[in-house]
């Protein structure tokens, strides 16, 4: 098991500078330039400016010598200097970071929580009206395309109803409330971005335990238990819920990559001043420090969820060992 984990740690570093490599070609054979983004055609800006600004970022340099520079510079935690303020990448992350993990967090418990009871209930009562009626909402929510119904969350129950803030974390006069008043007006704040940000992953996993739980039902151990005279109850959470947590794992493990990237849209549309948000207005102002510090940060984050998914393997299931 140790050394599995060692193995798997290792690995995540050739896996992250692939990524960051093509990440980084990805981001220059776009149109445009950083330069012209800055300085537009403002008159005043004499063509030696241009150079200079040119010349700090490495911008006059060949791609393969940037990139090495920056990889350089990246494993000793420099990301550079945003373009746009000249305030340093890492500084600006870690100011977004904290709402990005925080939304993320009550997602993913949010997926948990709901995801998990919906599939066991489903498969205890196999095509009742229950399951009939989850089937048919749980599809609807995973085809439903995620800004769509951002939009329509914020139409009906931040216009219409004006049932929740439809933008921001906090408001100008969070300062002036106390904490228990800050704490609530947050989670205010979280309802309509958690909703569209879970739903997805909350049917899929919703439809994996159901799938799950049918197919452990099966199982002649299960049959087994039943003849004992085990109390339904007993055998569903000891001996069918418990091995059909495995898959389940997976499924919750690959999800974080689908919230991680879906934040990039959300946060923008909710003005949710998360890591997701500073990518996008990075991208869109061609502040290439903040897309590649966001773009390994948020890389990391996806490799370090799926090797914590392959960890709980063996905690889920103490016959799994990892050898070698």
């Amino acid at each position: 098991m140790k050394n599995y984990i060692i193995k798997r740690l290792l690995f995540i570093i050739p896996m992250l500078v692939g990524i960051s490599c093509i990440l980084f070609v990805v981001m220059h054979l776009a149109p445009g330039d950083p330069t012209s983004m800055r300085y537009g055609l403002n008159p005043e800006v004499s063509e030696s400016a241009r150079a200079n600004f040119n010349r700090m970022y490495d911008l006059d340099k060949p791609i393969p010598v940037q990139y090495w520079r920056w990889i350089k510079r990246f494993f000793t935690m420099d990301f550079g200097k945003s373009m746009i303020d000249d305030r340093p990448v890492i500084e600006k992350i870690m100011t977004r970071l904290p709402a990005t993990i925080l939304l993320q967090a009550v997602s993913l418990l949010v997926v948990f929580c709901i995801a998990i009871p919906i599939g066991v209930i489903s498969a205890v009562k196999r095509n009742s009206l229950f399951d009939r009626v989850m089937t048919i909402v749980v599809f609807i929510g995973y085809a439903a395309p995620a800004f769509w119904l951002a939009l329509v969350l914020i139409f009906l129950f931040g216009f219409k109803m004006q049932l929740f803030p439809v933008s921001g974390m906090t408001p100008w006069y969070t300062a002036y409330l106390d904490e228990g008043a800050k704490i609530k007006d947050l989670l205010w704040h979280l309802v309509l971005p958690v909703t569209v940000t879970a739903i997805g992953s909350l049917a899929s996993l919703s439809r994996y335990s159901r799938s799950s739980m049918i197919e452990v039902m099966g199982e002649n151990y299960v049959l087994t238990a039943r003849a004992k005279g085990l109390p339904e109850k007993r055998v569903i959470l000891n001996h069918v819920l418990r091995n059909a947590l495995l898959p389940i794992v997976t499924v919750l493990g690959l999800t974080l990559p689908v919230l991680i990237s879906g934040s990039f849209i959300l946060e923008t549309i909710f003005a949710w001043p998360g890591m997701g948000r500073l990518g996008y207005e990075a991208i869109m102002n061609y502040d290439y420090p903040v897309v590649m510090g966001v773009g390994v940060i948020a890389t990391v984050l996806t490799l370090l969820g799926i090797f914590l998914s392959d960890i709980t393997y063996a905690l889920v299931d103490p016959r799994i060992r990892f050898n070698k």
